[in-house]
């Protein structure tokens, strides 16, 4: 399979040169980044001069402080949770943006689009990133002419992400209330959110309100030291005492 990525790397390089701006191996799949200046031109060959002819998946990303852990997973096994380190993980507040780790992708934009394509004839599948070259006002092509499943993926990027697509023929909110404020996906929002709502029977009507619970660090689990994670301990009075 990884042999087959690499030929597809190496065909969409010599169709494309510099017009994506990087080709790689991400888990054995091929992963290409292409520009959104030029990304529905790009996505149209890639339905028709190479077969992509089917959409599996759209997904927004926010890569603000990419890279850095809220947990102290180190010390931690691979099989639960630590608890928060980061201070300013209880509130994901403005101090939250910043661009950190990857610096490959950090310098390319905040938020970004993701691509999955399968060929169903070749057999082959396709990871293709696009970022949006404005951190303030996110925007990128709509694959809707190409791929008629992006319709509804694309309402749920901008949704929760607050990220447009230019050409959408219908882009509203798909997941959150009509009334909602902000983009529950970014980084810089609160986990707690900014309003509650509730039924109100004087009313007859459900009502928002102030959020009520206060800012914590969720913790799932509490990894303890026994000896499922540091080994046996020898039993009292046994012959490896």
């Amino acid at each position: 399979m990884a042999d087959d990525s690499q030929t597809l790397l190496e065909q969409l390089q010599a169709r494309f040169g510099g017009a994506l701006l990087e080709y790689r191996l991400d888990r054995s799949q091929a992963t290409v980044v292409a520009p959104a200046s030029g990304a529905l031109e790009a996505f149209a060959v890639l339905r028709d001069e190479f077969a992509f002819e089917q959409l599996m998946d759209l997904c927004g990303v926010d890569y603000s402080a990419y890279g850095e852990a809220e947990w102290a997973t180190t010390a931690s096994s691979s099989t639960g949770f630590s608890r928060g380190v980061s201070e300013r993980a209880t509130g994901r507040s403005s101090a939250a943006i910043c661009y950190l780790g990857d610096k490959a992708l950090a310098h390319r934009g905040r938020f970004a689009v993701v691509y999955h394509l399968l060929s169903i004839s070749r057999n082959q599948r396709l990871r293709v990133r696009v970022f949006a070259p404005d951190d303030e006002l996110p925007v990128v092509a709509s694959v809707c002419s190409l791929w008629a499943a992006a319709d509804w993926y694309e309402r749920e990027a901008f949704d929760l992400y607050g990220i447009l697509f230019e050409g959408h023929p219908d882009l509203r909110r798909l997941l959150t209330d009509y009334g909602f404020v902000g983009h529950p996906f970014r980084k810089d929002f609160p986990l707690i959110g900014n309003v509650e709502m509730r039924y109100d029977p004087e009313r007859g009507r459900v009502v928002y309100e102030p959020v009520s619970i206060e800012p914590r660090v969720l913790v799932p689990r509490t990894i303890r030291q026994d000896h499922r994670y540091a080994g046996e301990t020898p039993r009292e009075g046994s012959s490896h005492a």
